[in-house]
């Protein structure tokens, strides 16, 4: 299992597909599959039966798994798509916040993501 540039709650942009230059917040990410859940891109049709939850029945419209390689994290300056690195300090040792999580910074502008 490799570890992810994305986490849920990044807002990313889709850089391949038919969903190609839309941007939305990740909901979910399956670190298995490799795979994320974009608010708002990749709907599919979904036909369902009638259940307790959904006594109609029909179709519904939901968003459907989008492999990790096909979406950029948004840079938070600058707004445009970009890579993700780590932050270091002199020693070239990852530099930790207050919870001990690795500081995650936008290749592009050098700003800290959140």
């Amino acid at each position: 299992m490799a570890k992810l540039h994305i986490k849920k709650g990044d807002i990313v942009i889709i850089n391949a597909g038919e969903d190609k230059g839309k941007e939305g917040k990740v909901l979910s990410v399956d670190p298995e599959k490799q795979r994320a859940i974009v608010e708002g891109c990749n709907v599919i049709k979904k036909h369902t039966k009638p259940s307790a939850s959904n006594p109609q029945g029909g179709i519904v419209e939901k968003e459907a798994p989008i492999h990790i390689s096909n979406l950029n994290l948004k840079d938070p300056k600058t707004g445009v798509a970009t890579r993700v690195g780590i932050k270091l300090d002199e020693n070239g040792a990852p530099v930790l916040d207050e919870k001990g999580n690795k500081i995650r910074i936008a290749k592009k502008s050098g700003e800290e993501i959140k």
